[in-house]
């Protein structure tokens, strides 16, 4: 295992499952962007509000592939919903969803960069948020 492979679990299994805060300022690099700023405490600031609605949120590593100073993390993750999510009240309901997150580690091993994508839409419907298309009909270029 890399090293930068075994930083990317670490951070999964100490920062997004065990809400250990120490770690993330071990990990994160002071530019690393996140939830209004940048560094451990944006990081951080991202999942604090992201257990305040999801409190037993856990990820699960489904697949994870480290080259260089890179890391890919294919993940699933589940919780149940008893906080605000956005304009979405608390439901109590059980929310399953996947999602990818590709790392950039600098020389000293740090995550610098970070890039996720998931399925919102599909969390969302699970919430049992409807989506409508805007009255009118499709608007803008193209259309």
């Amino acid at each position: 295992m890399t090293d930068v492979e075994t930083a990317a679990r670490r951070f999964v299994a100490d920062v997004w499952n065990g809400n250990r805060e120490e770690s993330a300022h071990e990990l994160v690099g002071p530019g690393c962007p996140g939830l209004g700023g940048a560094g451990p405490e944006a990081t951080l600031a991202w999942h604090r509000e992201r257990r305040a609605a999801f409190p037993d949120l856990r990820y699960k590593i489904v697949d994870l592939v480290a080259t260089g100073n890179r890391v890919a993390v294919r993940w699933r993750a589940a919780g149940t919903q008893a906080g605000q999510f956005g304009p979405v009240p608390p439901t109590g309901q059980v929310v399953s969803y996947s999602g990818a997150t590709f790392l950039r580690f600098d020389d000293a091993g740090r995550i610098v960069d970070v890039w996720s994508c998931n399925e919102l839409f599909q969390l969302l419907q699970q919430l049992g948020v409807e989506m409508l298309p805007p009255l009118g009909g499709v608007t803008g270029p193209g259309a």
